[in-house]
């Protein structure tokens, strides 16, 4: 483990442009914590809270001279591998026809600072669907792999969090090049930091890092697991998967389809949601024309469409989609649930719906009995 001042921090931040890489990190801006361009420590939220609740996100002066005090906001580092609009193609009229348009230049790598290990956890998540799984998308793995990862270790969760029940957090254990720990007092801050690559190694010897002090690494490793028992909600994934498979026809759906107001705020800050649509687009002079991918939520009433209208016309079973694909289907398809526990959904909910609420009432007891046939989510 090394420890990083403030000043190393800003060498760290300059190895990572030098290195090639656009860096991007969390910033205020817009009343909240988002994402955009860093260069050094003054770029990013010094001094910030944020009030977390149930449809509820404040930002509020009171983390002395920490960096990152604030937990997640609206936005994820999703879009930097998968932006919710990108041109597949584009063509334009020639003399004889239509000719296709060159693709666009990639972007240059980019480096992520201040990934929160819930959001590390997503990405893990989105990498088995996009890059690893049968249908890979090309562009996203090559961005990904092109990405360096800095990670930031949660010390204090909020009140919406709980990524310990779900196994991916407060700690990071793996997958990030830098991972570190801030410790903030007496107006100043630094880094206990630990390479998770060679790559990340290196970085940190060009930052002039030195051998943390071993009452600093007591201190660091004692917040982390101290956050571990200060989440504000849990959820039991076992149970969760296995009630709702069983529990496609029960009252609670209904009355939570009379709450949703099916606006998508869940699936837009979710960093696991990756569905899409894709359109074909002509201009008005029939001269040019695209295909374009765009986000996409199943809280839109034309998602599940098909002929004749759509599969799941009310709230209630949007929801029911949602839900259930997160917590149960999901790990049928992917191994893995789809939910790390961040607890977006829930503040940015503008009715305050609670998933760890509504799973734990659907779950229930142990019902005896077949599951619900695989496919019946689409009903």
């Amino acid at each position: 483990m090394f420890l990083l001042d403030r000043a190393g921090f800003d060498r760290f931040l300059r190895a990572l442009a030098d290195a090639g890489y656009r860096v991007r990190g969390l910033v205020a801006g817009d009343g909240a914590v988002v994402v955009g361009d860093v260069a050094c420590a003054d770029d990013f939220p010094r001094g910030l809270r944020d009030e977390l609740g149930p449809g509820r996100y404040r930002l509020t002066i009171g983390a002395g001279a920490a960096l990152f005090g604030t937990r997640v906001g609206p936005a994820s580092f999703k879009p930097e591998f998968l932006p919710p609009e990108r041109v597949l193609w584009s063509a334009h009229r020639t003399g004889r026809g239509f000719a296709i348009d060159p693709p666009a230049g990639e972007p240059a790598p980019v480096a992520l600072v201040g990934v929160r290990p819930c959001d590390l956890a997503a990405m893990a998540v989105q990498d088995r669907v996009l890059a690893a799984g049968p249908y890979a998308d090309p562009v996203y793995a090559a961005r990904r792999a092109g990405s360096f990862v800095v990670v930031v270790h949660c010390t204090e969760p909020a009140a919406t969090c709980f990524c310990a029940s779900m196994g991916s957090g407060p700690e990071a254990r793996g997958g990030y090049d830098v991972a570190l720990t801030e410790l903030s007092g007496a107006g100043t801050t630094r880094f206990v930091a630990e390479s998770g690559t060679d790559r990340g190694r290196a970085m940190l010897g060009r930052a002039g890092a030195s051998p943390a002090p071993e009452a600093d690494v007591r201190e660091a490793l004692g917040l982390r697991r101290a956050a571990a028992g200060r989440m504000g909600r849990s959820l039991d994934a076992d149970r969760a998967r296995d009630g709702l498979l069983r529990r496609f026809e029960h009252p609670r759906w209904d009355e939570i389809g009379e709450r949703c107001l099916a606006c998508g705020n869940c699936t837009a800050v979710c960093p696991t949601c990756f569905c899409h649509t894709v359109e074909d687009v002509t201009s008005l002079d029939g001269e040019r024309a695209e295909r374009v991918r765009r986000r996409d939520s199943c809280f839109t009433h034309g998602f599940s469409s098909v002929h004749g209208g759509a599969v799941r016309a009310s709230r209630g079973a949007r929801y029911r989609q949602w839900l259930t694909h997160k917590l149960a289907t999901w790990v049928e398809q992917f191994g893995t649930p789809g939910c790390v526990g961040c607890g977006r959904c829930i503040v940015w909910c503008p009715v305050g719906i609670d998933l760890t609420e509504e799973a734990a009432a659907l779950a229930g007891p142990a019902v005896p009995g077949p599951a619900a046939p695989r496919g019946e989510e689409a009903r």
